[in-house]
């Protein structure tokens, strides 16, 4: 029996988590639930699954909880704040840390699940864009696990040799033969929408992806493709790899979920419906395989797959993620930190769709150049971003 603790349980990967989870009682047993604000989510999910412990970020959402399991006789333990998110990743009983948290908040809970030397299965790809250097030396000094969840990630590493899998960025692509690795994705719900139209997009519309059920930020991020440009980063960590060694592909029907491409000419290929149990399935169970609530492909009803290479005048964010990659650790910090800013702004009706890039590249301009290697030195940059990024969203 497993010991999970689900980091962002309340989130879309959090409740896929639950819901792989609750297949398999003989296997895995939550050890922990935390999340930031939503009590009536958390604390619906632990009269479901009765953890021993639950957090949350917020201090007054934290008493609250706790007040609402006693009045219902649960004995779950509550902690609050950050410091109780990185005790419950670093637990001593914890097997297994489900790293779900969206956006910056994740790294340092994140990071103590490494530091602690658990399986760390990663769904947070901003604990790469923010400090992938960092991320991956702990990796290899704390002996932990680490086992990508993004659909994209997961999908790659199901198609590499054992060795690299095994090698978590460690291990080098042209031994093993590979010459490239192919990142594909939808396109977003404005694949096809005129450019000009561009500055008349809504919230509402941007949150409608065709394929994929996901929260406002990610979904957002998809529609502008930032999203891929942080999976490609992320690409870059987790596989130990230079930005010439991705490319990335546009496939509408979310089918492939990536590829990679050897040097004899073979191409291979993940497929699946497009739903992150089966991903989560996967991390969880291997190296053997479990089974997850995902129905199977169909073959027969499967549609034509097509591929494109993605316009920058469409996907200005995905270009600029790009060229982050190559500055290096300062570039990609400060553009996560300007996106995060520019995303919110945009949710709340304060910037236009196309005013996200325009923020994002200022920030990449500002601070591409800055040195963040140490701990310290990125979450300052991240916060000095974050400021510049909202001083110039007036400005837009």
């Amino acid at each position: 029996m497993k010991q999970l603790v689900i980091l962002g349980a309340t989130g879309s990967i959090g409740c896929s988590t639950l819901s792989v989870v609750a297949q398999h009682p003989d296997k895995y047993q939550v050890l922990a639930l935390t999340a930031a604000t939503a009590v009536d989510k958390l604390f619906a999910q632990c009269v479901q699954v009765r953890p021993r412990y639950a957090a949350m970020q917020d201090p007054a959402a934290a008493a609250e909880l706790k007040f609402r399991l006693r009045q219902a006789g649960l004995p779950t333990e509550v902690l609050a704040g950050e410091q109780g998110l990185i005790e419950l990743a670093a637990h001593p009983d914890a097997d297994m840390v489900m790293a779900a948290i969206v956006g910056a908040a994740g790294l340092l809970p994140t990071l103590a699940a490494v530091e602690a030397g658990k399986r760390v299965l990663l769904a947070n790809k901003e604990a790469l864009v923010m400090s992938g250097e960092l991320f991956m030396q702990k990796v290899a000094a704390h002996g932990a696990t680490l086992l990508p969840i993004d659909s994209e990630h997961n999908a790659i590493f199901q198609c590499l040799p054992l060795a690299l899998q095994q090698a978590a960025g460690r291990g080098r692509l042209a031994e093993h033969g590979i010459s490239r690795l192919l990142l594909t994705g939808s396109g977003g719900p404005f694949l096809h929408r005129p450019l000009a139209g561009f500055a008349e997009v809504t919230p509402a519309e941007a949150v409608a992806h065709p394929n994929w059920s996901m929260g406002q930020k990610i979904s957002v991020d998809s529609a502008t493709m930032m999203n891929k440009g942080l999976e490609f980063i992320e690409a870059r960590w987790l596989f130990n790899c230079s930005p010439d060694d991705i490319q990335v592909v546009i496939h509408p029907q979310s089918i492939i979920h990536s590829m990679v491409q050897y040097s004899d000419g073979s191409v291979l290929a993940q497929l699946g419906q497009p739903d992150m149990r089966t991903p989560i399935a996967h991390a969880l169970a291997f190296p053997e395989r479990i089974s997850s609530p995902v129905p199977p492909l169909d073959f027969f009803q499967l549609s034509a797959f097509t591929f494109s290479k993605p316009e920058p005048a469409r996907y200005p964010n995905l270009y600029l993620a790009i060229e982050a990659c190559a500055a290096g650790q300062g570039a990609t910090t400060a553009l996560n930190a300007a996106n995060e800013v520019a995303v919110a702004a945009f949710l709340r009706g304060e910037l236009s769709f196309p005013g996200i890039s325009e923020l994002n590249q200022r920030a990449l301009a500002k601070f591409a150049g800055y040195d963040a290697r140490s701990l310290d030195a990125i979450l300052a940059l991240d916060h000095q971003s974050r400021v510049y990024a909202q001083a110039q969203l007036g400005k837009i």
